[in-house]
Parts: C-alpha cells; sequence; structure tokens
C-alpha cells in the first residue's frame, strides 16, 4: 500500500511535530508512505479566508492525480477504528488507486479540493486544530495498519 499526507505548511509545534515523525516512521514500516508539505498561504485575516484557501488549494490539487481523495472535515464520515482499518485495507485494492488523505490549514480546505474527494473523512465531531488533526489522523492510519496486520496495539 502507498499512502499519501498532503496539508499545507509544516507542523509549526515542536511537541505536535515529534509525534508527527514519530507515526510517520511508524506507518513507513508497515506501508510506503509520503508527507506532501504544500505552500502555505500567509496571513491569518479570515475576511480573506477564500483567498487563503485558494492559494493553498493551488499547492494540493496538484498531488491529487491518480489518488483516491480523501478530505478531512468536520461533516465527513465517522468510523469507528476497526471500520477504518477495513477501509484502508480494500481502498488501494478495490479502486486501483492510492489512498491521500487531505488536511487543511487553520481555516480548512476549498470547496473545489472538498469537490474532488472520493470520500470526506471526519476524525471525530470534536473540532481539531490542524496541526493536531495530522497527527491524530497519522495515528489512526498506524492502527488501522496494524489492526490489518494482526499486530497488538494499545487501546
Amino acid at each position: 500500500m502507498r499512502l499519501k499526507f498532503l496539508w499545507p505548511g509544516r507542523t509549526k509545534s515542536p511537541e505536535l511535530r515529534a509525534l508527527q515523525d514519530l507515526f510517520v516512521a511508524r506507518i513507513e514500516a508497515l506501508a510506503a508512505c509520503r508527507v506532501v508539505e504544500t505552500r502555505e498561504a500567509r496571513g491569518v485575516d479570515e475576511r480573506l479566508a477564500g483567498k487563503i484557501k485558494e492559494i493553498e488549494a493551488q499547492g494540493l490539487e496538484r498531488h491529487l492525480e491518480g489518488a483516491y481523495v480523501i478530505c478531512l472535515g468536520d461533516q465527513g464520515k465517522e468510523m469507528t477504528s476497526q471500520e477504518f482499518a477495513r477501509f484502508l485495507r480494500g481502498r488501494e485494492r478495490e479502486t486501483g488507486r492510492p489512498p491521500a488523505f487531505v488536511v487543511g490549514g487553520f481555516l480548512g480546505l476549498a470547496e473545489r479540493i472538498v469537490d474532488k474527494a472520493d470520500l470526506v473523512l471526519s476524525l471525530s465531531r470534536l473540532t481539531f486544530s490542524h496541526e493536531l488533526c495530522r497527527v491524530v489522523l497519522l495515528e489512526q492510519v498506524y492502527r488501522a495498519l496494524t489492526i490489518n496486520r494482526g499486530r497488538q496495539y494499545a487501546k
């Protein structure tokens, strides 16, 4: 399985970056994995949300071709860890396309990126920061891979 994770900008929090790196290394031991950090728009003025999302969308969409696109969003489908493991197990085999997980920046994703999604996935009904969302996603992918391999992983 080839997995791709896409998001605008680097994770700035050193603590979250360390967790992100930890789970990427664990995933790489079980599957081919690539993290793509695209251009992050400058500015925090929410009045410019459309422009910020558009700039970030331009960087993200270049990496979506040929992938089974899974965008993270609060209105997406929720799954248990077991359901997610089953979903992930069959994805590339059934579609012939490798999964690409897309996490938006601090304002989320542009609608045109979400429109390209084969699935919109919600990690929880709670709202997480985009940087924490990256870590939670990586941890859940690692958990799914261990479930699919029959390995023990703490509950």
